[in-house]
This record gives structure tokens, C-alpha cells and sequence, in this order.
């Protein structure tokens, strides 16, 4: 077998070996796997991020959104007027609450919905009244 490699190689003077082309594609597949398996691993990694709950601030702000429309909308619907709202709320975004109190009253009017009355609990309903004495 030796023999048949020089004999080839002797044959091929100036030229590429064939040895060489053996060798060559024999690093290129470990080359393609090495690369495919770097790729799997980063867009594992990169798709992890999600899953350890790390929040972007576009999400967070998002979130921070729709509670506050989510949060206007339920006061406009117990009958409440967006200032005590705004008192009940106080960490919610006050536009955000406007922007769901104003939705809800819209939908209410097109619909011919009525309010439903509140009722609070003994703490809160005081709470509320002495804010609204001031």
C-alpha cells in the first residue's frame, strides 16, 4: 500500500496529491461539525435568556401598560371616576389608567352598558372618604 502512495505521488509532481485532498475534506467535515455544534450552543444559550425570567424594559413597560388600562377599565366599569381611581392606584401608570377608563367608558356608551356599584370592604370605604373629606 506505501508503494501505491508513491507511486501516486511520483505521478502527480506539480499538481496536488491525492493524499492531500483526503486530508483537506476530512478537515473540512470536522471543521462544518465544529461550527454546526458552535451554532446549536449559541442559539441555546441565546434562547435561554427567556427562560431565566430576565425581563427586557420594553417588556417590563408593556406589562406596566396594560395593567394600567386593565386597571382603568375595571374602575370605569364599578362606576368609579378616574380620580378615585387614580387614589385606589397609586403605583399604576396614570395614563395608562386614563387610556383604559376612557376605552371602557367608549365601549360602555356603544353598548348601553351600566355600572356596576362597587362594594368595598369596612377599611377601604373609610380610607376613601376621609381622602375625599380633605
Amino acid at each position: 500500500m506505501a508503494d501505491r502512495r508513491v507511486e501516486r505521488t511520483s505521478r502527480h509532481i506539480g499538481r496536488r496529491r491525492p493524499i492531500c485532498r483526503e486530508v483537506r475534506s476530512t478537515l473540512r467535515s470536522a471543521m462544518r461539525r465544529t461550527l454546526l455544534a458552535t451554532v446549536c450552543l449559541a442559539a441555546s444559550l441565546l434562547a435561554g435568556c427567556d427562560m431565566l425570567g430576565i425581563d427586557s424594559p420594553e417588556k417590563i413597560a408593556a406589562a406596566r401598560e396594560a395593567d394600567g388600562k386593565a386597571i382603568g377599565g375595571a374602575c370605569r366599569h364599578a362606576g368609579r371616576a378616574i380620580e378615585d381611581c387614580y387614589a385606589l392606584n397609586k403605583k399604576a401608570d396614570r395614563a395608562a389608567v386614563f387610556a383604559g377608563w376612557r376605552d371602557m367608558n367608549d365601549y360602555m356608551r356603544e353598548n348601553k352598558i351600566e355600572a356596576v356599584t362597587p362594594q368595598l370592604s369596612g377599611q377601604v370605604a373609610k380610607a376613601g372618604s376621609g381622602r375625599s373629606a380633605e
